[in-house]
């Protein structure tokens, strides 16, 4: 160390050397110190002031630098040291410059600690003492006052001696603080600051009771009259210290205002503490002088001093807030803390005001004076400042602070009465949720729970804001970590695992809080739900009325569809491996809520939550959690969610259960009082079926009633396919309970449980033995037990199987079993086909109509049927004896069925016809007379229309190659006797019974082979009632009386063309014996071909070319019908050579027909074009026969070449149709000169070799061979080359060459085409 040394030249030769010493580094050089010189400087008042501050920072130096190395020198006589020590005391006193003191100050502590000697701090405080003592006024002591903060605070052992030696020094402390100097206050309150800062405030703790009491009164008095800085700033700093202390917040509190004078009284209070200790119980505090003295803190312009009043605030009401919040209140502090959130962002100082009034609201006091209606705008703006803050402690315990006041503010008065106050608080509450941390995000959504009280909504309510509180909530959800296995199972000392399962704790803790912000917020949806004035929203403006986003049903929606998409997996997600009871409860409560919020989508929310496995779910978190009586609160929301959730899906399930009320009200009543008791695992459940329940005392309560809720679970979780026991298990609980009721005696089962047993054995029966005969017997007689059977029937497929299973219950309940289920069979009525429509192939027609599949319950019959052939019996009883709904439905099933007979034990046709011939027999005696149709009974009306579908039906499916059709005798000559006597008995009004016997008379005629109809045809043509029939519908039809009958339905007289165009035939090839003619207008068919076919419906128009093709094939001149014609076919009498030879046709009459048949050729119409061409075949034979000029100047016509140009320009699917190929090939037979090779034939030459000769149906193959036969032998314009003639010999030898089975498609599509309800042998549409 450099510099000059310490020693005074002029008196340093006196001094003993051994009081000198080069003090420095070890290293050599360093300063000369002479201990006795320094004594003598700064004792001596000649030395002037400079000079003892050079060597009072020498010392200084000296003391730092080379430690131990002056104590070694003053250890030679502990006389000097003391000496040494009172000297820089006495210093203290006699120094007036600042710089110098401090430097006095600094030393003596240095010296102290240098020292380490208990014998000087001793002197020191002696001294000091003495000179309080010996001075009582206390002037001067600022330096001795800042010197003993020094060493207190340097030296920590100084304080426990002042407060356990040195207590009237301590009193001296107290009485400083009278004085008004106040720079000596603050150095006083400095000393008291150490005094209770140093060891951890161990040694205020051991301060004098008296001294204590003190001291505060005289600090509130000090800092009710402070004015400097410092002062205050030391003042508040104490407070802080002494407000720590439960006792000296007593006295605080206590102090009565009276007490806390101006300085002109002061003297007064000295010694008054011990007074003041006696009487604090006594004082009031309504006139406390330190809530006024902190509410002037927080009034102050200084942070500081803010943050501090507010911590002395909070520390006093920590120990005892419910007689220290009072007088804070009273006062208004509450006012100013809301007022220091509106102006402050500091974050210690709105933690502090945070912490303040949370602590205030636990005085409902707070909340009488509306100090939360004051302050919440306040709250809620400095929240949304504090949570852009770095410190998440501060939002934290704002949001803390919000909850208290919503969670205690009283009902009567509302927080946020109009819309803007509620919206600002949801948005501060939203910007919490979303908050990085999770113990804030869950802060948060614990004061949304409080925020969803009714009491707290506006007017109107903002359902969109509690959407998007509810939105916010639910968006944290894919934050939350997933728990582990590991976090469960095993625990580890690793910091990283310590931060798993913290974060896993704060994860549960979120999702804790946020279920039961949810649960809330539907309790909330609730309540508005009961209030009609909330539940429209009646204050909403009237421009808003129709935001269908802010309502009520919105908002239900949104809590549904947050539940079902984000909640529900969360909670399943985060309970997987460690259910958590409280977690559970809130989460069922929840799921139990939505039933009353959304009750018109509660059916699709049931099922989806039972087909997921929450039965199994719920049972199973009831027999973990619930058993032994634990987690009662669980178990009420469990029991109270598997019932809501079990009785949707009853309701949903049977929607005619709810008819039977007293059901509806056992089922609950059972689930009610047995759900609780009902907490075991799956694995006991079969124990408790078959446990013997010994006396019920109880309908709905005891072991039994246990018994019957397990049943009614089993059927309801079965029924949405989840299965909690296995099947044989089921099967066989259920048949030992139904046995045991039965062997116990008394009531018998109750017919909501017979129900759910009836249900399970029939779905479980397939993979259980067969009953025996004693349980069979117990089953029986339980089901014959109950009055109203349709009351035990649940529709489903297995109840049909069960019933009909056993034949002695097939016979007592099969019947009514199958009427049941087509009763509850959906209405799927048959739509009718518009004829118009049908512009595809008969292929296709044919596919459509009888390939469509039909409904399922149907299907379930046929399923039925196949295993158990004896229904179709039942089913066909029903067609003739039950009402017309259930014969129809009836009627349905087995019209399905024969369109689609698969390989059942016997035929199944063969099987029909006895038992229809049987019921036809039966009407006809029931109905005997003229009018048949118009019975005495309503069955009979009933039941003939649908015996005769159903017997046409049967005609129309039984197969072609049939040996029924082997010969026309039996149960077929027996069945068309009995349909042409009844169609010749019915009125002609009666079409719905006379559709179908025409349907099946001409059926049969067009079904069977021409060698066996025979019988059939003479029998039809003798009936002379059906010929009347024929000629009453023939004759409506053409009839413009307006006194003539009404004209017949379409169908009707499309079945009489057929019928009669098949009687025709077979007659001319049997030459049978006609016993009455029917007459027909021949010019009126031609007229409505001609000129009202676009009126005229296409099958009709069908049936008419039909019936004109027969006609024409037996040249008009039938002995069935009697052809009439008119002048407009065959001109005037005398007839020329011409009309005479085409009588009754005419010349003029052929042409009016060749035109009608061209231009029905191009309509392109399946059946009408097949049609068309049979009768354009037909015509030109008949020409052929009767005038071959007129046949060759008809196919020559100009307009035969249109109809081949317009055929063949219509697409290659078209040129290759069958029936377009005849046309041609007939123009070419008959010397047409409309067709030309080129470019007509060898177009279709052309279209045939692009398509290729497979792909040509059999039925086109046979027309195209015809048409190359025809080409081959037909003279041609142009004529073609030897190439060509060469391409149709190769095609004709391919087709020669490729068999029938090599084409496409079969040559005939199915023999009966049913367009609407008229049936279509196909037969009389192709190629004759």
């Amino acid at each position: 160390m450099t510099g000059a040394d310490i020693v005074h030249e002029k008196i340093h030769y006196r001094h003993d050397p051994k009081w000198s010493g080069r003090l420095g580094p070890a290293e050599g050089g360093g300063l000369l110190l002479c201990v006795a010189c320094v004594i003598e400087m700064i004792e001596s008042d000649d030395i002037a002031s400079v000079r003892k501050s050079f060597a009072l920072s020498g010392i200084s130096g000296v003391l730092k630098c080379s430690p131990g190395a002056l104590r070694e020198l003053l250890r030679q006589d502990h006389r000097v040291s003391l000496r040494f020590t009172a000297s820089l005391l006495g210093m203290l006193h006699t120094v007036k410059d600042q710089d110098t003191l401090e430097k006095v100050d600094q030393v003596l502590v240095q010296l102290l600690l240098e020292l380490q000697n208990e014998l000087s701090l001793r002197f020191v405080l002696d001294e000091i003492h003495k000179q309080l003592s010996d001075q009582p006024s206390g002037k001067g002591f600022l330096p001795t006052f800042n010197f003993l903060g020094s060493l207190v605070e340097a030296v920590p052992d100084v304080a426990h001696s002042l407060v356990t030696q040195y207590v009237p020094m301590l009193e001296h402390l107290c009485s400083a603080l009278l004085y008004p100097d106040e720079a000596l206050k603050a150095s006083v309150l400095y000393v008291w600051l150490k005094l209770f800062g140093t060891a951890g405030g161990s040694a205020a703790q051991s301060l004098p009771t008296a001294i204590r009491d003190r001291l505060c009164i005289l600090l509130l008095q000090t800092l009710a009259n402070a004015s400097s800085t410092q002062l205050i700033n030391n003042c508040v700093g104490l407070l802080w210290l002494l407000v720590q202390q439960g006792e000296a917040v007593s006295v605080l509190m206590n102090s009565p205002s009276n007490q806390i004078v101006c300085s002109d009284n002061q003297n007064s209070l000295t010694n008054n503490s011990q007074s003041l200790s006696q009487n604090q119980e006594q004082q009031s505090t309504d006139h406390c002088p330190l809530p006024l003295i902190l509410k002037k803190l927080l009034l102050s312009g200084d942070e500081m001093l803010q943050t501090i009043s507010a911590k002395c605030i909070a520390a006093v009401l920590v120990h005892s807030p419910s007689q220290c919040s009072g007088p804070f209140i009273k006062a208004d502090v509450p006012e100013f803390l809301f007022d220091r959130l509106a102006s402050s962002s500091s974050e210690v100082l709105l933690w502090s005001v945070y912490s303040c009034l949370v602590l205030l609201t636990e005085d409902p006091l707070f909340f009488a004076q509306c100090h939360s209606v004051y302050g919440i705008e306040s709250l809620v703006r400095s929240l949304k400042e504090a949570l852009r803050l770095t410190n998440l402690e501060v939002p934290k315990q704002g949001l803390l602070l919000l909850t208290e006041i919503l969670e205690r503010q009283p009902p009567g008065v509302r927080l946020f009465p109009s819309a803007p106050g509620f919206v600002a608080v949801s948005e501060a509450v939203v910007a919490g949720v979303s908050s990085s941390c999770l113990l804030v995000a869950t802060q948060a959504a614990n004061a949304a729970t409080a925020l969803f009280s009714l009491n707290h909504q506006s007017r109107p309510v903002q359902y969109r804001e509690i959407e998007g509180l509810i939105e916010a909530i639910t968006n944290r959800f894919s934050e939350l970590p997933l728990p582990s296995s590991a976090h469960h199972h095993r625990s580890s000392g690793s910091l990283k695992r310590s931060d798993h399962s913290s974060q896993a704790s704060r994860s549960e803790g979120f999702l804790l809080q946020a279920l039961v912000c949810f649960q809330a917020a539907c309790r909330l949806a609730e309540e508005c739900a009961s209030e009609p004035l909330l539940k429209e929203n009646t204050f909403t403006a009237p421009s808003k009325h129709g935001h269908a986003q802010d309502s009520l049903e919105s908002l239900c929606q949104c809590l549904l569809r947050c539940c079902d998409s984000v909640w529900i997996p969360t909670v399943i997600r985060m309970c997987e491996r460690a259910p958590n009871a409280q977690i559970l409860q809130h989460f069922y409560s929840i799921l139990s809520s939505q039933f009353t919020l959304v009750p018109s989508l509660m059916p699709v929310f049931a099922n989806k939550l039972a087909s997921s496995g929450f039965y199994r779910l719920a049972l199973e978190h009831k027999g973990l959690l619930c058993a032994g009586n634990r987690n009662p609160n669980l178990n009420a929301s469990a029991c109270g969610f598997l019932q809501k959730l079990s009785m949707c899906l009853l309701s949903q399930s049977d929607p005619a259960y709810a008819v039977f009320q007293h059901d509806v009200e056992e089922v609950e009543n059972l689930l009610l009082y047995n759900l609780p008791s009902l907490c075991c695992r799956l694995s006991d459940w079969p124990s408790l079926l078959c446990e013997a329940p010994g006396l019920q005392l109880c309908e709905n309560k005891g072991p039994r009633a246990t018994q019957y809720c397990l049943l009614i679970l089993l059927h309801i979780v079965l029924q949405q396919g989840d299965r909690l026991l296995p099947d044989q298990t089921v099967f066989s609980s259920v048949v030992w309970l139904l046995r045991s009721v039965q062997e116990q005696g008394g009531c018998a089962l109750p017919r909501s449980v017979l129900r759910s047993a009836l249900y399970l054995l029939a779905v479980t029966q397939d993979k259980s033995p067969n009953l025996d005969g004693a349980h069979f017997n117990c089953i029986s007689k339980a089901l014959s037990s109950c009055q109203s059977f349709p009351s035990l029937y649940i529709h489903h497929p297995a109840l049909l199987h069960f019933i009909c299973r056993y034949p002695e219950l097939a016979e007592k309940f099969g019947p009514l079993v199958l009427e049941l289920w087509l009763t509850k069979q959906a209405q799927h009525t048959d739509t009718e086909h518009n004829m118009a429509d049908i512009q595809e192939k008969v292929e296709s027609c044919a596919d459509e109509r009888q390939d469509q599949e039909p409904d399922t319950e149907t299907m379930e019959l046929l399923t039925l049927i196949e295993k158990y052939p004896a229904v179709i019996l039942t089913l066909l009883d029903m067609v003739c004896t039950r009402e017309a709904p259930l014969a129809e439905r009836a009627l349905r099933v087995l019209e399905v069925l024969l369109r689609g007979q698969k390989d059942y034990e016997a035929d199944l046709c063969a099987n029909l016809r006895p038992a229809l011939l049987q019921a036809l027999q039966r009407l006809s005696m029931e109905n005997l007379g003229p009018g048949f149709g118009q019975g005495h009974t309503a069955q009979a009306v009933n039941s003939l229309p649908l015996l005769l579908k159903l017997l046409c039906e049967t005609q129309a499916s039984d197969p072609p190659s049939s040996s029924s059709y082997s010969k026309m005798d039996g149960v077929h000559f027996k069945l068309l006797y009995h349909v042409s006597n009844i169609a010749g008995r019915l009125k002609p009004t009666n079409t719905e019974s006379l559709l179908p016997a025409l349907s099946y008379l001409y059926c049969c005629l067009s079904l069977s082979p021409a060698h066996c109809t025979d019988r059939a045809v003479s029998m039809l043509l003798s009936n002379s009632g059906l010929m009347d029939q024929l000629q009453t519908v023939l004759s409506s039809s053409s009839s413009s009386s307006s006194s003539a009958p009404a004209c017949p339905p379409s169908a009707l007289l499309c079945c009489s063309h057929l019928l009669l165009s098949s009687l025709i035939t077979l007659q001319r090839i049997h030459s049978a014996q006609v016993h009455k003619s029917i007459s027909w207008s021949l010019d009126t068919v031609v007229q409505r071909l001609l000129v009202q076919k676009r009126n005229t419906d296409s099958l009709l128009l069908v049936s008419y070319l039909r019936l004109l093709q027969a006609l024409l094939d037996v040249d008009l001149a039938s002995a069935v019908v009697c052809v009439s014609t008119g002048p407009g076919l065959v001109g005037p009498r005398p007839l020329g050579v011409e009309d005479g030879a085409l009588y009754p046709l005419g010349c003029r009459g052929a042409q009016f027909l060749s035109t009608a048949l061209s231009g029905l050729l191009l309509q392109k119409h399946e059946l009408l074009l097949r049609a068309s061409v049979n009768c354009l075949s037909s015509l030109l034979g008949f020409l052929q026969r009767k005038c071959p000029s007129t046949a060759k100047y008809m196919v020559c016509q100009p307009w035969s070449r249109f109809l081949i140009y317009c055929l063949l320009s219509s697409g290659e699917s078209c040129l290759l149709h069958p029936a377009i190929l005849r046309v041609i090939t007939l123009l070419l037979q008959h010397g047409s000169t409309a067709v030309l090779w080129q470019p007509d034939l060898l177009q279709v030459m052309e279209a045939v070799e692009r398509r290729g000769l497979k792909e040509l149906s059999e039925e086109a193959a046979q027309a195209l061979r015809l048409l190359l036969t025809q080409i081959q032998s037909s003279v041609l314009q142009p004529p073609p080359t030897e190439e060509h003639n060469q391409r149709v010999r190769s095609m004709m030898e391919s087709l020669v060459l490729q068999t029938p089975a090599e084409s496409c498609s079969p040559s005939l599509p199915r023999a009966v085409l049913r367009v609407g309800d008229v049936p279509i042998c196909l037969s009389d549409f192709t190629a004759g």
